[in-house]
C-alpha cells in the first residue's frame, strides 16, 4: 500500500468528536451538519458508510480496494471540516500589490480597481463574505508586508471551506501576481519567484 494510501486510511479511522452545540443526523449517504455559524450537508460516496456512535461521527469503507482506503480518509476529512466550519468558520487573506490599486466594499461585492480600463465587480456566494482590513488591522489578522505598494488586505469569510477556496482562488486570478515586481493579487505569506527584469540594449 502506498504512503499517502496509508494515511489516508489512518485518518479515516479517527471518529470525529461532536462538540456539544452541533447538531449532526446521517440520512442515507448525505450527512448534515448543523453549528452556530450556519447548516452544511454532503453526500458522501456509496462505498462509505457513516454512523453515529456515542456523540461520534464514525466514518466505515464497505470494501478494501484502493478507492475505499482513499474515500475512507476523503470522506473522515470532508465531515470534520463542516464540524469546524459551523463551529469556528475559515478564513483566508488575499493581498493586493501594485500602485494605485485598490478595492471597496459595494454591498457584499467587491470593486476592484488594478490597471485595467475598468473596474471589476466580484459579488460572492451568499455563504461567503469579503471585509477589506485597514493597515492598523494588519498585525492582529496575521497579515504580512509583502512590498512597499501593499495596498489592501482582503479577508475571505465562510463555513464552507472548499467554496471558500475556490472564491479566493477567483479573486486572486483576476490579477495573479506578476514575476518581475511582484504586483498582483496574492494570498497572504504566498511566496512569488521573482524574475530579474530584461537589461535595456
Amino acid at each position: 500500500m502506498a504512503e499517502a494510501e496509508v494515511s489516508m486510511s489512518r485518518i479515516g479511522k479517527l471518529p470525529i468528536p461532536i462538540p456539544d452545540k452541533v447538531q449532526v443526523t446521517v440520512e442515507g449517504q448525505v450527512v448534515k451538519v448543523k453549528g452556530p455559524l450556519g447548516e452544511l450537508y454532503r453526500e458522501i460516496r456509496d462505498e462509505i458508510e457513516v454512523k453515529l456512535v456515542d456523540k461520534q461521527v464514525v466514518c466505515t469503507p464497505l470494501g478494501e480496494s484502493k478507492l475505499h482506503r482513499s474515500l475512507h480518509g476523503l470522506s473522515r476529512t470532508l465531515i470534520n471540516n463542516m464540524v469546524i466550519g459551523v463551529t469556528e468558520g475559515y478564513a483566508k487573506i488575499l493581498v493586493i500589490i501594485g500602485v494605485g490599486y485598490s478595492a471597496e466594499l459595494k454591498g457584499s461585492g467587491l470593486m476592484l480597481r488594478l490597471g485595467y480600463s475598468h473596474p471589476i465587480w466580484m459579488a460572492p456566494p451568499p455563504e461567503i463574505k469579503f471585509e477589506l482590513l485597514q493597515p492598523s488591522q494588519w498585525n492582529e489578522a496575521g497579515v504580512e508586508k509583502q512590498g512597499e505598494n501593499q495596498t489592501v488586505a482582503i479577508r475571505v469569510t465562510g463555513i464552507d471551506k472548499a467554496l471558500l477556496g475556490q472564491v479566493a482562488a477567483r479573486v486572486r486570478k483576476i490579477r495573479p501576481p506578476e514575476p518581475y515586481k511582484g504586483k498582483g493579487i496574492r494570498y497572504n505569506k504566498e511566496y512569488v519567484r521573482r524574475k530579474a527584469g530584461k537589461a535595456a540594449k
